[in-house]
């Protein structure tokens, strides 16, 4: 099956979407509407060369992040809220996303990386496809919630290059409270081995940016260390401890879980170290660690906790 095939039949799930593990079954086509309310148009915030991603990704010149408007998730701690948890922003065409992204390589970045895609998937990859008719030869990165459907990350074989996906939540139970994702491990679990027969369980660098294969992040939560852990042993368990995997700290709770029981603080450098130890206990060697910020267990929630990744 070619990719213009692959690109028609994606387009074609917007008539009854199940683009998403939600299947809403609606008529995107017609203006129906589900979870993630949007139609069949393409709806971004931003687009730039993003330094704050993992080092193979951002490099010397940054990732060509593309920020999507909503989400299949909406996670009630999302830490890019304003963005995630709306359907308002920018309209723009297939051939206007494709100068996006052809823009963004002559900028000089390393890759092309849209954020949240899977509610937009159909004419995103139609877009790179017209982007790489008219040039475009840096690495596509999907980046991801996890919640996925697995035939639909099938769909994109030949097209993703590296592949980004979270891994939120070992525990289901999480997975609903928080997301209100049920089935979210299995989902993730099985999206993830998808992406690996893709592109390999492995990072390939060259000239210390990444080119190919899969980088799975996972947030630390504040005083749910165990579901982190059950994170990391489903994925020894079901597929490899050889994946890098980006261990996140720099969770802040946004104004809407101020007052939440467990997720009105930063996590503590404690929590951090016992998922880390866990992690290596496993077997988990290709980790991107970062430093944690503790010192104020209720932050002013004006600004985002910077990346300082190294490799342990």
């Amino acid at each position: 099956m070619t990719h213009e095939v692959k690109v028609y039949e994606l387009k074609e799930i917007l008539r009854d979407c199940t683009l998403c593990p939600r299947a809403c079954h609606v008529d995107r086509t017609k203006g129906e509407k589900g979870f993630c309310g949007l139609g069949a148009k393409i709806v971004m915030d931003c687009a730039l060369a993003h330094h704050g991603e993992e080092p193979p990704l951002s490099g010397t010149r940054g990732a060509g992040t593309i920020f999507f408007v909503s989400c299949n998730l909406r996670c009630i701690y999302c830490q890019n809220y304003q963005i995630s948890h709306t359907a308002s922003g920018r309209e723009i065409s297939t051939e206007e996303l494709a100068s996006i992204m052809l823009d963004l390589q002559r900028q000089g970045c390393h890759n092309i990386e849209p954020v949240t895609p899977t509610h937009q998937v159909p004419l995103i990859m139609e877009a790179l496809l017209i982007a790489r008719r008219q040039g475009l030869n840096v690495p596509f990165v999907y980046n991801c919630g996890g919640y996925e459907n697995p035939e639909i990350i099938k769909m994109l074989a030949g097209m993703v290059d590296i592949y980004l996906p979270d891994f939120k939540y070992g525990l289901e139970e999480e997975s609903v409270l928080l997301s209100s994702a049920p089935g979210y491990p299995r989902f993730a679990l099985d999206s993830l081995k998808e992406m690996i027969r893709q592109v390999g369980d492995d990072l390939v660098l060259s000239g210390g940016a990444a080119k190919r294969g899969i980088i799975v992040r996972h947030l630390i939560l504040p005083g749910m260390t165990e579901n982190s852990k059950e994170v990391f042993r489903q994925i020894k368990k079901e597929i490899s401890a050889s994946i890098s995997i980006s261990l996140m700290s720099q969770y802040t709770p946004v104004a809407m879980v101020r007052d939440h029981k467990l997720l009105g603080r930063r996590i503590t450098r404690e929590e951090y170290r016992e998922v880390l130890d866990y992690a290596l206990k496993l077997g988990f060697e290709n980790l991107f660690i970062q430093e944690v910020d503790d010192s104020s267990l209720t932050p002013d929630f004006s600004g985002e906790t910077p990346f300082n990744f190294s490799r342990e």
